[in-house]
């Protein structure tokens, strides 16, 4: 059975009149690696805040590891590993010296981590190396060991990839599976990069204006990010009435006014093309595509892809 090592109950925060969370509920499982999505200023971040401490709630509460009083909360906090906003790395030391810091304030004994981690990020070359040298790639993967400097159960990170390049993107991606596939760790993301998440995540929470507006697994995703007919031409309402007559339990969107996203009957896309030679629907596209993670956000959103 699957232990629940987080719990949100009704996270609401407010400045002034604007309510930057409102009521947001989410269940973390252990050992899943969470995709949390939302465009920027949907609360993305100043949730990640409340979880880790860094600003209270105005209302509502959450269990962590069991523990929902908040003296037992903030001791159950030394579980947690993150990296909000800019990581808080000191550019003048060595990425040793920087990791050595990190393991005297937290109070892990164990004198050998550092060394462990740096090889575990692929650092362990440029031990030495002051941070202010490391290119951007170097500095996202020294901030993930300074997560895990205290033996997190729980890693939170907040836009991990920005502004990396596609190998060290591919990099970072092989490195968070490695620990929640080997060492049991619960990871919760947020990224823009909404394919790249798919390729790493299990389950999605998706936020907009402050309040979760769908939460799926990979597999649910899958369902809904499935294949569709892209269907263009200049007789749009004539083609939804004749494939509508057509067929039964037609599902489709009108993605402007001259394209359709028809979900249904793909595995009958020969009849469905014949249909409209025969009804002489001329069109400018017709095409078997698949929909994506961003397309899918897009869709429930409303919004444009500044996700």
């Amino acid at each position: 059975m699957e232990n629940t090592i987080l719990q949100t109950h009704g996270i609401s925060v407010k400045y002034g009149n604007f309510l930057a969370l409102d009521n947001v509920s989410i269940s973390l499982k252990e050992k899943h690696i969470y995709g949390f999505i939302g465009e920027n200023g949907a609360g993305k971040t100043t949730f990640m805040k409340v979880l880790t401490g860094l600003i209270y709630p105005t209302s509502g509460d959450f269990t962590l590891f069991g523990k929902s009083i908040p003296s037992d909360i903030l001791e159950m906090r030394r579980h947690i590993g993150s990296t909000i906003e800019t990581p808080a790395i000191y550019p003048e030391y060595s990425a040793y010296r920087n990791l050595e810091i990190q393991r005297i304030l937290i109070g892990n004994p164990d004198k050998e981590i550092c060394d462990k981690l740096l090889t575990m990020v692929g650092l362990d070359g440029v031990r030495d190396k002051k941070v202010k040298k490391f290119s951007m790639g170097m500095k996202q993967r020294l901030s993930i060991a300074m997560a895990l400097v205290g033996k997190p159960r729980l890693i939170i990170l907040d836009e991990p990839i920005n502004g990396l390049d596609p190998k060290n993107i591919s990099d970072l991606r092989n490195l968070l599976k490695k620990l929640n596939e080997e060492n049991g760790v619960t990871l919760f993301i947020s990224s823009h990069i909404l394919n790249e998440l798919y390729l790493l995540a299990t389950d999605y929470y998706i936020i907009h204006k402050g309040r979760i507006i769908e939460s799926l697994t990979h597999d649910e995703l899958d369902e809904k990010c499935r294949q569709y007919i892209k269907i263009r031409t200049n007789e749009l309402p004539r083609c939804i009435t004749v494939i509508e007559n057509a067929f039964k339990d037609v599902e489709y969107k009108a993605i402007s006014e001259d394209t359709l996203h028809l979900f249904s009957h793909t595995e009958v896309i020969d009849n469905v093309a014949k249909l409209l030679m025969e009804k002489h629907i001329v069109t400018k596209e017709f095409s078997v595509s698949e929909q994506s993670l961003e397309e899918y956000f897009l869709n429930i959103t409303g919004g444009d892809s500044n996700a």
